[in-house]
């Protein structure tokens, strides 16, 4: 019974600090309720080895995931962005606050559009501002009856250089090209005025000045997504992550299930 004791004593302990708001008391229950895992086993077994067995297991767990659904997932190679006439947004979280903040902000609506990658329904409501020559694309996300939103700042350097900034709550599932740079910031970070700041900030840290990005031409904002995800298809391709099927689709290999493995064990441990 002391042992029993112990580990609820522990558990309630570590739920306790996940019900904090404080992200490093969160991650610390994280952390008790590893602790847990791993105490519950050595009771069990007397072997500190399947103790710390038990506690790693978790961080194996996305291989269920991994060879199952993924490892049969095919996904088209070429993709188009299908135009939307009208869209309810009432479905997706802070859908209509991101709008309102965006028309606050003077950037002005220029279309909607969707398409399905893998399963996941993806729509895009497309923003430009030619004064701050940034792109905001709110994008809206469903998948098994999932659904969430987010935001993301998109400027473009005169040498076709691409910089955005996201609060997109995932990892991303293909390595961006070279030209692409990412800034991803806390799905915390809900606001769009906070996104901003963060986007010039790490502009700024580029050592980048007005002159240096172009005006965004909004007639070709679709076609501009369209040939981004194109080339990084391809680049993934070139590093081993995918590899082409027969009919016209594109797999994952073994060392692209690795590297979702450890973009997996990324969100673990930074959405804790």
């Amino acid at each position: 019974m002391k042992e029993i004791y112990t580990i609820l004593a522990i558990l309630i302990f570590g739920y306790a600090l996940r019900s904090c708001k404080t992200v490093i008391l969160r991650k610390l229950g994280a952390v008790v309720m590893l602790v847990a895992s791993g105490l519950c086993f050595y009771y069990l077994t007397g072997s500190i080895g399947w103790g710390i067995g038990a506690a790693a297991a978790w961080f194996f767990l996305p291989w269920i995931e991994l060879l199952t659904r993924i490892r049969k997932m095919r996904m088209p190679v070429e993709n188009k962005l299908e135009q939307r006439f009208s869209t309810n947004i009432t479905g997706f979280p802070n859908a209509e606050e991101h709008i309102y903040m965006l028309e606050q902000a003077s950037f002005e609506h220029i279309r909607d559009c969707s398409w399905n990658l893998g399963g996941m329904e993806q729509l895009y409501r497309l923003y430009w501002n030619a004064e701050t020559r940034t792109v905001v694309s709110l994008c809206l996300c469903e998948q098994s009856n999932v659904t969430f939103s987010y935001l993301t700042i998109t400027s473009r350097d005169i040498c076709n250089g691409v910089w955005r900034t996201t609060n997109f709550p995932f990892s991303p599932t293909l390595k961006p090209t070279p030209s692409v740079h990412w800034n991803q910031i806390s799905c915390v970070n809900d606001s769009l005025l906070k996104l901003i700041e963060h986007h010039y900030h790490f502009l700024d840290k580029q050592g980048f000045i007005d002159d240096d990005f172009s005006i965004p031409d909004p007639d070709h904002l679709e076609t501009e997504i369209e040939h981004e995800l194109s080339r990084q298809i391809d680049h993934n391709l070139n590093q081993g992550i995918i590899q082409l099927t027969n009919d016209g689709n594109f797999r994952y290999t073994a060392r692209g299930l690795l590297y979702l493995w450890r973009q997996f064990i990324r969100d673990m441990i930074r959405l804790c």
